[in-house]
């Protein structure tokens, strides 16, 4: 079993609290505000975008969660995501996600596009959503957005009741039109209900967003191979730094 797939035992993740230590006092609380009025936050200034969707588990296409992606943007459509378990102001960190546009994905090299995801059907079905932006703002967004992939890395486990982050990353990968890779409905309908839209009709809205002309076959790699990628850990001899003169 790898490292990915192996729920760490013994765990400090067991116990009724989401996540362990103590609350938050108010003098720490007003050391967090000062720090926020002085010191730069350049980077997560630059976040732009909530996006809304859901994720499987590369190593096990049984799991499935909804995810909360804030991403900001270094080029046009090359974006960084901070991803979280909600939009709630306690949610947790639970990855990262790149996501870059199709011309620069044709010039990563085979073994690395196999560890990206397309994000087409995602879009046309409706299950991207940016929460409580009207449809007819994001379209032209999206319809850029169709043709890009991204490469989603989960470090935080919470599906499995992790309070922690144990464990080695799991790659994720998007939903797709096909079997397993389909997003059980009942998640969809309790995202739907949060946010008070409905899929099928974003689905039906989106038919006019264009198709990418090709979706690289390396790309949502599972698909054409049945086969998803997970990390194990192993000890290693370490670099040594060369001594001083």
């Amino acid at each position: 079993m790898a490292s990915t797939d192996k729920s760490p035992d013994p765990t400090p993740a067991k116990g009724p609290e989401p996540t362990p230590g103590k609350p938050m006092g108010v003098k720490k609380y007003l050391i967090d505000k000062g720090a926020k009025m002085i010191q730069s936050l350049q980077p997560i200034n630059q976040i732009s975008e909530h996006v809304c969707s859901f994720a499987i588990y590369s190593h096990d296409m049984s799991r499935q969660i909804q995810t909360h992606h804030y991403c900001s943007r270094l080029q046009n459509n090359f974006f960084q995501c901070a991803v979280y378990d909600s939009d709630d102001s306690n949610a947790r960190l639970i990855g990262v996600e790149y996501i870059i546009p199709d011309d620069i994905f044709e010039t990563l090299p085979p073994e690395e596009q196999k560890l990206w995801h397309s994000h087409a059907y995602e879009i046309k079905s409706g299950l991207w959503v940016n929460p409580r932006v009207p449809e007819m703002i994001a379209t032209s967004e999206l319809e850029k957005l169709a043709k890009t992939y991204g490469k989603f890395w989960c470090t935080w486990q919470v599906d499995r009741g992790d309070r922690l982050p144990m464990g080695a990353p799991a790659l994720m990968m998007s939903p797709q039109a096909v079997k397993g890779g389909l997003v059980r409905p009942e998640l969809v309908v309790e995202r739907d209900a949060k946010y008070n839209i409905c899929s099928e009709s974003l689905k039906s809205s989106r038919l006019e967003i264009p198709e990418p002309e090709m979706i690289n076959p390396m790309a949502d790699y599972w698909k054409q191979h049945g086969k998803g990628f997970a990390i194990d850990i192993e000890e290693t001899p370490m670099k040594l730094r060369a001594p001083f003169p």
